[in-house]
């Protein structure tokens, strides 16, 4: 069967998008699809050797021009810094806030900082960001589109992944929020919220045992998971021209899941006992 291209290889020439947490997982696959069709791709993390290794390899499997910036997205500070270092060669015209954090735990037995280590990267570092290009967009009366990574459970929330919940339930609100107030100035804002899509690290962090993957897939209409490759090539039709009436939406990527029932890690509490949850609960780490 002959394959055809999705879009256009040009349907972001000389554009300019910052991906945030864009080293791995999901803001990696964005990063490289948005390379394969013409744009100049920043991305940003904590950890610079991760970055400069993907930055390194994309470089190496496409034409795009692709700049590592590490940055703590929790910072203010930091984040201001990034933005005035881009601007330096002209304005951004895309923002991705896909940086994150998560993990599965019994909300009783979260620590404050358990909190504040989701909240901070999530909702305050997408909303430093946004600010960050917002005001410099509107200033400069440039047009901008931002994209938010969301999840299927932010409009309902979900036991066991609280802070996260509570993070990208506000994620959302400032989405829908800015979409109307920076509409009619230029600034189109949507989101996505996907479903499970395995990505190294991160979804090990919330399906830690085969089993869980396996209740995963039996909620699934498709009894599948979604791929990186679907997320980046959606990501790209909303980031694009082509999508520009699109604004203040959350477009939901999750094969159907949702509609078997809210609350994506809620049914946790009848497959694991005790010694499971002690046995996945986050531990303590330096830095």
């Amino acid at each position: 069967m002959t394959q055809f291209p999705m879009f256009r290889t040009d349907l972001l020439q000389d554009k300019r998008i910052l991906i945030t947490g864009g080293g791995t997982g999901l803001g990696k696959a964005m990063a490289q699809r948005f390379l394969e069709l013409g744009a100049t791709a920043y991305i940003c993390g904590r950890r610079e050797d991760v970055l400069e290794q993907t930055a390194a390899e994309l470089s190496s499997v496409t034409k795009g021009a692709i700049h590592a910036l590490p940055c703590d997205v929790r910072s203010p500070d930091a984040v201001e810094a990034m933005i005035d270092s881009i601007w330096q060669d002209g304005p951004l015209d895309i923002l991705v806030n896909n940086a994150a954090g998560n993990f599965i735990a019994r909300t009783e037995e979260l620590s404050p900082r358990a909190w504040e280590a989701v909240i901070g990267i999530v909702l305050m570092g997408t909303l430093h960001c946004t600010m960050a290009c917002g005001r410099r967009w509107l200033k400069a009366e440039h047009p901008g589109t931002v994209l938010s990574i969301s999840a299927t459970y932010a409009p309902v929330g979900s036991a066991y992944v609280v802070p996260s919940a509570v993070s990208k339930a506000g994620v959302e609100a400032l989405m829908r929020s800015l979409a109307v107030e920076w509409g009619n100035r230029g600034i189109r804002m949507n989101a996505i919220a996907p479903g499970p899509i395995p990505t190294q690290g991160a979804f090990s962090r919330v399906l830690p045992r085969a089993d869980l993957e396996t209740l995963a897939l039996d909620r699934n209409p498709m009894h599948r998971f979604g791929t990186t490759e679907e997320l980046a090539n959606l990501a790209a039709f909303l980031v694009s021209n082509g999508s520009g009436y699109i604004n203040g939406e959350v477009i939901r990527m999750d094969g159907g899941e949702f509609l078997q029932g809210a609350g994506e890690f809620s049914s946790l509490g009848r497959a694991l006992s005790d010694a499971d949850w002690e046995a996945i609960k986050p531990r303590k780490t330096k830095g």
